[in-house]
């Protein structure tokens, strides 16, 4: 019979030394995996982050969605603390803040660095080629977008930021006024509030625009220093006040036909952060992303609901409207001989007709069968 014990087996046998084995193995595993939990929570980045919305605003709850995640995933090796509008630097300046290291990053719409050059609105408020957010969005990711974005913040603006389009939303109203807009004549003369290149197709119609925080607009409007004014959704108005000053809401919009957020990061501190830390920024965005498409369908509607039943008219704008916003919209385009500006454009446009054409080919009537069922 051959001997199959182990020579260099431990007293007790080949499987004691198994046994014994296993059990060093196992501690072993023990102690690697809870040595880098000791060292990440000794080692926990902490950065300051400010949105560009009051903090009763649907919007900042958006950003903290985003925030939450980063933190859950980041398990202490990565904590942001997450301030309102204001509480660092007005809104408006938030990019140049995140840009020089007063704050580690921010929440807000490219359509807020407008100023700085007019191509920030295409990543924000892109023009209505018949596509929606959530193409737009699908453009950043593998249309070439991102790469374009990034080009206009750190090559062409030489800003120091780091960002990510994220978090699509549906058409905004026209908004809130005194009176019905009835025809294109309706919107000439008038005093009106909204941002990016919105404010140069109102201004196209005739209208008189003046931009303004989210935060600032219904006192504005209640002391009478402006006639009318969108800012983005029902859950966002409500909250803000607009049935309070206004009993005339204005849906269906191309000013603003698709939107989405940004999330901004100083771009040296980004950079210093482990690479599994950067991964769960980059993932935590597109987690709250969809996220924020889900939960703003249910919001955004329950609260449409709630604007109705305190007494506001709900109406829709008008096609003639519709008509002339188009036709600004070509010489908005048109008039912006920016190279650069120009060169988002042709990519946009190239990316919509091949996106949207085959959605049209490929997808049936949804106002077809929503009206064969919920039409009565």
């Amino acid at each position: 019979m051959t001997d199959t014990t182990d020579p260099t087996a431990p007293p007790g046998g080949a499987s004691t030394g198994r046994r014994g084995f296993l059990a060093a193995a196992a501690a072993v595993t023990v102690a690697s995996v809870a040595a880098p939990s000791v060292v990440r929570a000794q080692t926990a980045v902490r950065l300051k982050f400010q949105s560009t919305w009051p903090n009763k605003d649907i919007f900042h709850e958006f950003a903290s969605d985003f925030v939450k995640r980063v933190n859950e995933m980041g398990s202490g090796r990565i904590q942001i603390e997450l301030l309102q509008a204001g509480a660092v630097v007005p809104a408006f300046q938030l990019i140049d803040a995140v840009s020089t290291g007063v704050l580690d990053g921010g929440h807000g719409v490219a359509a807020y660095w407008y100023g700085k050059n007019k191509a920030f609105s295409l990543f924000g408020t892109a023009p209505p080629f018949g596509w929606n957010a959530n193409q737009l969005l699908s453009w950043i990711k593998y249309g070439g977008g991102q790469a374009l974005y990034d080009e206009l913040t750190q090559q062409i603006l030489k800003l120091n930021v780091v960002g990510f389009l994220t978090g699509p939303m549906p058409t905004q109203p026209l908004g809130w006024f005194k009176k019905e807009i009835t025809d294109p004549e309706g919107l000439k003369g008038i005093k009106y509030r909204t941002v990016g290149l919105g404010a140069d197709l109102f201004k196209e119609l005739g209208t008189a625009v003046t931009i303004l925080p989210g935060g600032e607009i219904v006192p504005a409007i209640d002391r009478g220093l402006i006639d009318g004014a969108e800012f983005n959704n029902p859950s966002s108005d409500k909250v803000l006040g607009f049935p309070d000053v206004s009993k005339i809401y204005m849906v269906q919009s191309y000013h603003q036909a698709l939107e989405c957020f940004e999330v901004l990061f100083n771009k040296r501190k980004f950079e210093g952060l482990p690479a599994e830390v950067q991964a769960i920024v980059r993932y935590a965005s597109e987690a709250a992303s969809a996220d924020m498409s889900w939960k703003a369908q249910d919001r955004y509607s329950k609260d449409l609901e709630a604007i109705k039943a305190a007494g506001v008219k709900v109406i829709p704008t008008p096609q003639s409207v519709l008509e002339a916003q188009l036709a600004a919209w070509d010489k908005v385009i048109a008039n912006t001989q920016d190279p650069f500006f120009q060169k988002v454009i042709e990519s946009q446009k190239a990316f919509a007709k091949r996106v949207v054409g085959m959605t049209r080919e490929m997808e049936a009537p949804r106002d077809l069968a929503y009206d064969h069922f919920f039409k009565a």
